[in-house]
């Protein structure tokens, strides 16, 4: 038993190294050019949905939660915030990349997962077509400097993301200790998740087997996507760390991962529930886990896979 233990605590930090070069390159990519990011998204109006599944895809901290701020108060449409939360893949990327013979199914994940975002980012603003209207006008007020002067637009903007961290940093403020503090503690979190995770499935593996687990997760395919995308819809980095493990160890398909990542908004969707109507909210947490467990099944049905 002791073993078990063992070999999941090597295996995790094996990882730690690459996971905080990783989340340090994270750091300066916010830096650098987060604000650009959210200054065009905010500003696409009806091209949104293209930018925010393309802004989303990159490794950033708390993107999903800039997207929900700018939605709540109609800066982005609703097509826009549906592709930001469809191309976001949270802690996938850097739990990929920290294992290297795994780092070739990256570009095919996020080419997947950024062409799922477009197509459902404007087939959604077609349908809001009518209620989009306001915030299309809204956008061109601001973009024009003829917003209404009582309107707060950083207030919500400023939410924190993972670990405290504000993913809206402002140059000005940025400092050497931000630099590594925060990739620090993030590092340490996902860590201990991977960790966790690890001990979980290789006790399961050494009470059931690894073969009675496969037939398990062999026989449930067409289901695999419909509980992926449910723990996806987990408001938790350690949602896609679960789904990404399972999947870099062979155990879920890779549309079920598709279907779980797709769903996984992270801190984006605690946001929503609590700037948002209820009724709203709801609306659009349904409309992304059904989006994310179709794209799931449409890539199982076609067997698709890196």
């Amino acid at each position: 038993m002791f073993e078990i233990f063992l070999d999941a605590l090597k295996d995790s930090l094996n990882m730690v190294p690459l996971l905080l070069i990783i989340y340090i390159g994270i750091e300066l990519i916010e830096y650098k050019w987060g604000q650009k990011i959210r200054n065009s998204i905010q500003k696409a109006g009806s091209a949104g949905p293209l930018l925010g599944a393309v802004g989303g895809s990159l490794p950033q901290c708390g993107f999903s939660v800039i997207a929900t701020a700018l939605y709540t108060q109609r800066l982005v449409t609703i097509g826009t915030l549906i592709a930001v939360y469809l191309s976001t893949s949270d802690e996938a990327i850097p739990v990929i990349l920290s294992q290297p013979d795994k780092a070739p199914i990256i570009i095919p994940l996020i080419l997947s997962k950024v062409v799922i975002a477009i197509i459902a980012g404007y087939s959604v603003d077609l349908i809001f077509k009518k209620s989009n209207k306001n915030t299309i006008s809204h956008i061109n007020k601001l973009k024009n400097g003829k917003d209404d002067k009582s309107h707060n637009h950083e207030s919500v903007i400023d939410e924190s993301a993972c670990c405290g961290h504000n993913p809206n940093s402002d140059a000005k403020r940025f400092s050497i200790k931000q630099l590594f503090i925060h990739p620090i503690i993030h590092t340490a979190k996902i860590f201990s998740f991977i960790f966790v995770i690890s001990l979980i499935l290789n006790l399961i593996i050494f009470q059931i087997g690894e073969t009675t687990i496969s037939n398990l997760f062999a026989n449930n395919i067409i289901l695999q996507p419909f509980f992926a995308g449910l723990v996806g819809l987990i408001p938790n980095c350690a949602s896609s760390v679960v789904i990404t493990e399972l999947y870099l160890k062979g155990t879920i398909t890779y549309g079920a991962v598709i279907a779980g990542l797709s769903a996984s908004g992270g801190l984006g969707l605690l946001v929503l529930l609590k700037e948002e109507k209820s009724k709203k909210a709801l609306k659009i947490i349904v409309l992304l886990y059904t989006v994310s467990v179709m794209a799931g099944l449409i890539v199982q049905y076609l067997r698709l896979h890196p």
